[in-house]
């Protein structure tokens, strides 16, 4: 990343820093539920999720290949290595972070990624909406068994995300939602679910150091599978994810360098005692599409804010409701679904091949919670129906749009 570049981007352009910085804030806003959810699917104390974000985030800001994406934390990579930590313990399970970080950098250099170019369109747009079914199911926990004032606050930021931005562009609409329900809830005394009560926020920073763990073949006979495992699923849905963005900004990235950016980040993660992660297709969308940042500056800072919140102002953020980062999600999830796959009229209606392949990996997707699956899946029955007729994405024939409308934003 050539400084020349950053300059004029960043610091000759305020409109760009205000974008920029709101949106790094607002992410890493909806990153610490997000980072606490997920550890405990690892099984991990929160801390250890909510550092794995705020390293992911920062390093990938630097060495990763799509500007303006999120890696942190998620629920696949948590899936992948749970079992190992509940079988021999935190140690081997940093250990196994560190290892796939490994196998991402040397598949990254070796071209996996290309692989990518050949992945159906049918299969991009399937992958595309079973995200957005996946992150809006994620919300339903968090209205049910709630005190009913949960309902209209979280109403009540839906309809402020969607007046706001009539009004005015310079403060992000989620942010607004954010600080908006915040005062209400704290104000008026309505005991609603908060952020602080998925869990306490760290108060220190963690020493990078190497996993207690005896290094013999034995540690990595066992390390080795998981950590194979969540590096294939890290570096796919990376993937896919820089893609996504790719298509809706009508910008390139560079897969080859995400991939080994991915790898990177991941060990230092792990030396920093973090679980590990990979690109989150629901926070880079609060980015990109709600937030509208297109540089490495907001990925940067939501780490650096990520960092800041929870140790210097966690009393503060522990008092945000849970309604609000609902809403926020929920937006998420209308914004990244792609309406025109399910189109019921011409133009925009998809064949029926297409539609067929991209049905059978929304529902894989959807019923298995892994990614890999789905697309794998989705990608061989694409070659029964197609053959070699299929046309890969990526490769700059095929400039469909994945989202419904056009993103607006600086290229």
């Amino acid at each position: 990343m050539r400084l020349r570049g950053l300059k004029p981007v960043w610091l000759s352009d305020p409109r760009v820093w205000r974008t920029e910085v709101l949106a790094g804030l607002v992410v890493a806003l909806a990153l610490i539920p997000e980072a606490i959810s997920f550890s405990v699917i690892a099984g991990v104390d929160p801390a250890i999720g909510l550092f794995a974000s705020v390293t992911m985030a920062v390093v990938i800001s630097v060495v990763g290949g799509r500007r303006a994406m999120i890696s942190a934390a998620t629920g696949a990579v948590a899936l992948v290595i749970a079992p190992l930590n509940r079988e021999h313990g935190l140690g081997f399970l940093v250990a196994a972070v560190i290892l796939a970080g490994v196998f991402q950098i040397v598949l990254g250099a070796l071209g996996v990624a290309k692989l990518m170019r050949f992945v159906p369109r049918a299969v991009m747009v399937g992958f595309v909406n079973a995200l957005a079914i996946l992150i809006f199911l994620a919300q339903l926990p968090e209205v049910r068994d709630v005190p009913w004032a949960v309902y209209p606050l979280v109403l009540g930021g839906l309809v402020l995300m969607v007046l706001f931005p009539k009004i005015t562009k310079v403060v992000p609409a989620p942010l607004v939602s954010i600080v908006v329900l915040t005062a209400i809830t704290v104000g008026a005394g309505i005991a609603v679910p908060t952020v602080g009560d998925r869990g306490d926020l760290p108060s220190s920073l963690p020493l990078p150091g190497l996993p207690d763990v005896p290094f013999t073949l034995g540690t990595l006979a066992i390390i080795a599978p998981y950590a194979l495992a969540m590096a294939l699923v890290g570096l796919m849905e990376s993937l896919m994810t820089a893609q996504f963005v790719d298509e809706i900004t009508g910008t390139r990235s560079s897969k080859r360098r995400e991939s080994i950016g991915q790898g990177v980040a991941n060990v230092v993660t792990g030396f920093f005692g973090g679980m590990g992660g990979c690109a989150m297709i629901g926070q880079t969308m609060i980015n990109v599409k709600v937030s509208g940042a297109r540089t490495r500056l907001s990925t940067f800072l939501a780490g650096a804010f990520l960092m800041v919140l929870c140790i210097v102002f966690g009393p503060v953020v522990s008092d945000i409701p849970m309604a609000a980062l609902v809403a926020i999600m929920v937006m998420v999830s209308v914004a990244t679904f792609d309406w025109h796959s399910i189109a019921l009229t011409r133009p925009r209606r998809m064949p029926a091949a297409e539609l067929t392949v991209m049905l059978l990996t929304v529902a894989v997707v959807v019923a298995t919670h892994n990614l890999a699956i789905g697309v794998i899946l989705g990608s061989l029955t694409a070659m029964l129906f197609f053959g070699n007729r299929g046309k890969p994405i990526g490769d700059g024939s095929d400039q469909q749009e994945v989202l419904s409308g056009e993103l607006s934003g600086r290229r």
